[in-house]
């Protein structure tokens, strides 16, 4: 395994994680109650981070 692989990976989470402290807020800005802001958010945010993860995961494998 490539130590850049790894670098590229885990700061391709960092982004991630930063962008979605952002999007987090965002949603939070205008919303009323705790409903209007974690709803949104999970049905954006879960996606994105169900498809980075098994991307991360599936570069980090060992080929045999």
């Amino acid at each position: 395994m490539r130590w850049t692989t790894v670098a590229g990976v885990a700061a391709a989470l960092a982004v991630l994680a930063y962008g979605t402290v952002l999007v987090f807020l965002a949603f939070d800005r205008n919303s009323h109650s705790a409903s209007d802001t974690i709803r949104p958010f999970v049905i954006t945010m879960g996606p994105v981070w169900v498809l980075a993860i098994w991307s991360g995961a599936s570069l980090l494998r060992r080929h045999r």
